[in-house]
């Protein structure tokens, strides 16, 4: 190992051990001639082909730049770190290459890492990286799913054989025959586009391995702090005790910055090998083909209805294009698992039959995103009920109630799997068309026609999974934690520290466990402090991701301020004289539970408990912290769900659409901070009307990305949303105490299955129908030729 060069000296054998470890704790100058190694900073060379083979890398220039410290191959690489393996253990037949952190001898899609400048600034290592010479020899790209698996295509990684990832089927009921008898069936073909989160804040790694004590220390941009230290102490093959991962407030994570980056992966290696702290952070431009992707799928529907509009069977094929590799701990196979297990989910399907394919393309890898594949499943069977609504002549809102699985018969398992608990779809839809309007909708819209102006209307049912439980991920064998925990302590001052192992990009979410912990401790929530996002200091968890921050890490703060108030009342009774039992806390004092009198303040307490035991009684021992976890009681997750409305105009001439409206009808169990739940659900909103309208990685048939700038990959602006009526539905998560379910996914889910919905609305009248989103005017236009 390459021992860093300090300014005035050098550390190891020839320093002495005293300063060595000061220095690796980063403690500051010890004598004159230490100080901290200086942070270097890495610039990737990138792959400009989908698919190449590597013959020669040339950094000789590159080294020689100004500032320039070292060029970085993936064989140098592979000394410090062990490949990527992502194979669920779960899932027999799924098969996955083992993805190095950067490509030795053959990339295998545009963007893809290839070598790595370190520098004593981002600028030197982006100047000197723009020398570094690669000769490739390009091969034959495929980057569409169905080419990778047509008979005779050549596998991307010969070793698998051919580049089916995985696939899976669910059959129940008589299928065939019940098609056989329908009154009416209908079939079709959607596309979903590929694209990507564009958080607000890049990804960015700064690692720091620290050759006198061999620990690691990693600031990072990512949801879960704790199953990086995982992946960074198995793939470097560090002891996790000595490996911290600090994860700060993020800014925006969409289930992006749940994933494992191979460039993030290069960082912290590279950091290993040299012995100095190394930073990343990824620009906007590269990360279109750095960061993971999500969708690109094209499903086959068809749906079979009786004449009363009775839903008589249900057929799903999913297939999907999940880039080079498998997503590593996340499992891009997800997506088109979630598809088939969550389609038809809300409704009475007597006969069901689905398929899901996932296939290698040369292509950046699909990971986690908002989510993940529910919004698919949403979105082809909302399209099935309303085209077959309108086979049998009924209106979508009377479809749905008609088909809807009703309270009395739940808790039920859905047609795909989902197990579901006590909710009301019926009600769901009745909040929103109030809200909406629904009726009055209707009649403007038949009038405008009239007119020649062509409205449509849209109401979708969603079902949201949240908080996925030990069921889901631990049959992986995927080192993903479905616990989260929290500390309670109660400072000398009287005021509230909490410590927890959920982390926030913006939710909310510590605000949520500061109220919690303020209610339960009868203390103002400016009286609680909370930390969070550091594995070494906080209880083990799983972070951000699948709306689990209150659902879980709120259960957690919720039980541990729950058992730090029953310790401060047993040191308080012997010091009134009092039953514990006859007293609370409220407003910062000792109460008597009855009447409310105020005997002690909470920072009498908490100097007695910290410095005057003394004065209790020998057998009390003054515990003034309580930490606790929670692991979902459901097995796999629990279910929000609710019904999302829109309302849009649409130009046959221009294809342009304005939108109009969109209201939300949602059940997520308690809430605790009503303003952060409707954000949220606006939020998730626009992302889903993102996705429906804007957004899509658009490549060409060899695998280069067309659109990979913002200027050219089309996000929703505040000046295009309309406004979002947000309404909600009482009900609990009856399994646990604090009854919340999650609130992340719920608004992406329903918003582009109800914009698909309503654009095809707008559009019946013509006999035209969109089948691929984003709905761009292009392609309205050709869906209104089409049916000319």
């Amino acid at each position: 190992m390459t021992e860093p060069v300090l300014e005035g000296g050098a550390i190891g054998r020839s320093a002495p051990r005293a300063a060595a470890r000061r220095l690796a704790h980063g403690r500051g100058r010890y004598a004159d001639d230490i100080v901290l190694p200086r942070m270097l900073h890495a610039a990737f060379v990138r792959s400009p082909h989908a698919h190449a083979r590597i013959r020669r890398i040339d950094g000789g220039e590159a080294s020689r730049h100004p500032g320039a410290v070292r060029v970085v191959t993936g064989a140098d690489l592979a000394a410090v770190c062990e490949p990527m393996i992502a194979i669920a253990a779960h899932r027999p037949g799924h098969k996955s290459a083992p993805q190095p952190p950067m490509a030795r001898e053959t990339a295998f899609w545009q963007g893809q890492p290839v070598a790595a400048v370190v520098a004593e600034s981002r600028a030197a290592a982006e100047d000197a990286a723009d020398l570094v010479v690669v000769d490739y020899d390009p091969l034959d790209a495929v980057a569409d799913a169905s080419d990778a698996l047509a008979a005779g295509a050549a596998a991307i990684h010969p070793a698998l054989g051919d580049n089916l990832a995985f696939g899976h089927r669910i059959e129940i009921g008589e299928v065939d025959a019940a098609f056989a008898s329908a009154a009416a069936s209908v079939e079709h073909e959607f596309g979903f586009g590929r694209h990507t989160a564009v958080t607000l804040e890049a990804r960015v790694t700064i690692a720091d391995y620290r050759p006198a004590d061999g620990t690691l220390v990693v600031h990072q941009s990512h949801q879960s702090p704790y199953q990086m230290q995982e992946v960074y102490a198995a793939l470097l093959g560090i002891d996790d005790h000595r490996v911290r991962v600090i994860c700060p407030d993020v800014g925006g994570g969409f289930g992006l910055k749940i994933n494992v980056h191979d460039d993030e992966i290069a960082t912290v290696a590279i950091s290993r090998l040299l012995g100095r702290p190394v930073k990343y952070c990824a620009d906007r431009v590269e990360a279109f083909g750095a960061d993971a992707h999500s969708r690109d799928h094209r499903v086959r529907g068809r749906i079979a209805v009786s004449d009363g509009g009775e839903i008589l069977a249900m057929e799903v094929d999913d297939l999907s294009a999940i880039g080079a590799y498998t997503a590593f701990i996340r499992f891009g196979i997800a997506e088109g698992m979630m598809t088939i297990t969550n389609a038809g989910a809300p409704y009475r399907v007597p006969a069901y039959r689905a398929a899901m394919r996932a296939a290698y393309v040369n292509k950046p890898i699909v990971g986690m995103y908002r989510g993940v594949g529910v919004p698919i499943a949403c979105a082809v069977t909302e399209q099935l009920c309303d085209m077959a609504a309108r086979a049998v002549g009924m209106d979508p809102v009377a479809f749905r109630r008609t088909n809807y699985l009703d309270s009395d018969s739940l808790p039920a398992t859905s047609v795909g799997g989902i197990q579901l608990p006590r909710i009301s779809f019926a009600q769901a839809l009745d909040r929103l068309v109030e809200a909406m309007g629904y009726d009055a909708l209707r009649a403007e819209q038949a009038a405008l026609r009239d007119r020649g102006i062509h409205r449509g209307i849209g109401v979708a049912t969603f079902i949201e999974p949240t908080a996925y439980g030990p069921g889901y991920y631990g049959p992986s064998e995927a080192p993903v934690s479905t616990q989260e925990g929290t500390t309670v302590k109660l400072e000398p001052s009287g005021k509230i520290r909490c410590i927890t192992s959920v982390t926030d990009q913006g939710q909310g979410t510590l605000t949520g466990i500061a109220q919690i912990v303020a209610d339960q401790l009868g203390v103002e929530i400016d009286d609680v402090d909370v930390i969070a996002g550091d594995s070494a200091s906080t209880p083990f968890g799983g972070g951000a991701w699948a709306s689990r921050g209150l659902a879980m890490g709120g259960e957690a703060s919720l039980a541990a301020a729950l058992a730090l108030k029953e310790n401060v009342l047993a040191i308080a009774g012997p010091i009134l004289q009092a039953d514990p039992a006859s007293l609370d806390l409220r407003d910062g004092a000792v109460v008597d539970r009855d009447g409310g009198t105020a005997r002690l303040s909470l920072r009498e307490v908490a100097r007695i408990g910290h410095f005057r035991q003394d004065t209790l009684p020998a057998d009390l021992q003054p515990e003034l912290a309580a930490t606790r976890h929670h692991v979902p009681n459901r097995a796999h997750y629990y279910v929000a769900h609710g019904a999302l409305g829109c309302h849009l105009e649409l130009d046959p001439e221009t294809g342009s659409i304005d939108l109009l409206g969109v209201w939300v009808a949602d059940e997520c169990g308690r809430i605790i901070n009503p303003l952060l739940v409707d954000e949220q659900l606006r939020g998730g909103v626009v992302q889903g009307l993102g996705a429906a309208f804007f957004e899509e990685c658009v490549y060409d048939s060899t695998g280069q990305l067309l659109n990979g700038t913002l200027a050219d990959y089309l996000v929703p602006m505040a000046s295009e949303m309309p406004d979002i009526v947000t309404a909600h539905i009482e009900g609990l998560e009856e399994t646990t105490l604090l009854g919340a379910k999650g609130v992340g996914e719920g608004g992406t889910i329903g918003a582009t299955a109800a914009a698909w919905l309503a654009v095809n609305d707008a559009l019946a009248p013509f006999g035209a129908a969109v089948s691929a989103q984003p709905f761009t005017p292009e392609r309205i236009l050709s869906a209104l030729g089409a049916a000319v």
